[in-house]
């Protein structure tokens, strides 16, 4: 990637997994409605659930840190590629042994090896 574009790609990256991480702790049953999941009220799947979402939302925050210092941005293009990375690879192996999700759901597995394979160090 060009080292003009990190920072963009690093802002990008860091508000959509914001975003994401902070919908999922903050309002689980609003943010997978959209791709018709029902949460129900067992407090462990909601423990389970948002969890991941603090965990994005930290990730979200380590990567805009290499916005603002520099020496920060391989670490944040290396976490960018291990998140979306590992959620788009988990959602294709899902959808091998689960079959085919929501539309939703295979819009956002593109999303993320897209994400993934743009931010890898190297790539122009």
């Amino acid at each position: 990637m060009k080292k003009r574009f990190i920072p963009g790609y690093l802002i990008l990256s860091g508000v959509m997994l914001l975003f994401i991480g902070c919908s999922i702790l903050a309002v689980p049953d609003s943010f997978f409605a959209g791709n018709g999941i029902a949460l129900g009220e067992d407090p462990s799947l909601r423990s389970e659930i948002r969890a991941p979402g603090a965990m994005l939302a930290g990730a979200a925050l380590v990567i805009l840190t290499g916005v603002f210092r520099p020496s920060h941005r391989p670490v944040g293009l290396l976490l960018c590629v291990l998140v979306f990375g590992a959620f788009g690879i988990a959602r294709l192996i899902s959808m091998m042994l689960d079959g085919i999700p929501s539309q939703g759901i295979i819009i956002a597995a593109a999303i993320e090896l897209v994400r993934c394979v743009s931010g890898r160090p190297g790539v122009r």
